[in-house]
């Protein structure tokens, strides 16, 4: 199955995003036009340590310079992520709460989740896109001899059965391994952890043998030795990663697969407050040391519309409602 659009349409769709992005955010009064007067808090609604937090954090650094006031991380996980976003979306509409949220709360947990405690579509509004990121395959040096994609499968299936650790139960990493198991035809046994702080030291003892996970939350492991990075899931290459194949490049066809993220307000906060954020966001995002910090750390920085924000999310649900449907894989 393939998972995710070609490299033209998804490039076509943020090329367009990027166009509107030039809106006017000047016409604010009022009150509005004192924001932030103190610090603000940013929900990740994963642990620390993750792509989402790490990313998160390099942005909060220049959105204090910006601002003149602190950006305060606050890391509130669990429920695959639903917990941290519940708490932005049931926060006061003031601008003083903003939450880090990402493919899985504007695409795919509405059609995991039996009960959701928020409306992706009604309860949040997005002020831009933040980044983009592809999936590593990775396994640990010490306890996986494979050097390719390859021969993991190879030693997987004489193995009889093998586990994948992943961020959660319906994350974009917990599908690309369930998808994978189908494609290769591998006895996968999925095991969820809270995050990638979790995750690594799992497979580095060898209790999981491999992940499909995002590549920044892996990058300093890679890096150091301890894990090898068999295949990414991005379109072409990564080019922090250039001896790295792509799925396809590694025999397993039409597997592309990249998480999002975006900045999001609780409904009713002043379109004004979210326009000057969303401004802000769109000046990092053209910042060749952020672009540059972003590219090491494993992601691409991005920047939107509110607008170009909520027409991309529609985009994605259509896809992953299906995907999710696919995997069968569902949580009460």
């Amino acid at each position: 199955m393939q998972t995710r659009r070609t490299v033209p349409s998804r490039r076509e769709v943020l090329t367009s995003i990027a166009a509107v992005s030039a809106m006017a955010v000047t016409g604010a009064r009022g009150e509005d036009t004192r924001w932030p007067d103190h610090p603000v808090r940013i929900i990740v609604p994963y642990p620390a340590g993750g792509s989402t937090d790490v990313l998160t954090r390099i942005l909060a650094e220049r959105l204090k310079d910006i601002f003149g006031q602190p950006f305060v991380i606050e890391n509130r996980a669990g429920a695959g992520g639903n917990i941290g976003i519940a708490a932005v979306t049931g926060s006061a509409p003031d601008g003083y709460t903003i939450g880090a949220a990402t493919i899985g709360h504007f695409a795919i947990n509405q059609y995991l989740y039996n009960k959701m405690p928020y409306d992706p579509e009604r309860d949040m509004v997005p002020a831009s896109l933040t980044w983009e990121l592809p999936n590593v395959f990775v396994v640990p040096t010490d306890h996986v001899p494979a050097k390719t994609l390859a021969e993991f499968l190879t030693w997987a299936k004489q193995k009889g059965r093998v586990s994948y650790g992943s961020p959660g139960v319906g994350t974009s990493p917990h599908l690309s391994g369930v998808m994978f198991a189908k494609q290769t035809g591998i006895d996968g046994i999925h095991v969820p952890f809270r995050g990638a702080a979790q995750t690594i030291p799992a497979m580095l003892a060898g209790d999981v043998n491999f992940a499909i996970d995002n590549l920044a939350s892996y990058v300093p492991v890679i890096q150091s030795g301890k894990m090898r990075a068999l295949a990414v899931t991005s379109a072409q290459r990564w080019p922090t990663l250039p001896d790295v194949p792509t799925m396809n490049e590694a025999g397993i066809k039409d597997f592309v697969v990249t998480s999002w993220a975006a900045f999001v307000f609780p409904a009713a906060t002043p379109r004004p407050i979210v326009d000057r954020f969303s401004a802000a966001q769109r000046q990092i995002a053209g910042e060749q040391a952020i672009q540059e910090r972003f590219l090491v750390a494993g992601a691409r920085v991005l920047s939107s519309t509110p607008e170009g924000a909520v027409a991309f999310a529609a985009k994605e649900r259509t896809m992953w409602k299906d995907v999710v449907a696919a995997s069968g894989a569902k949580v009460d």
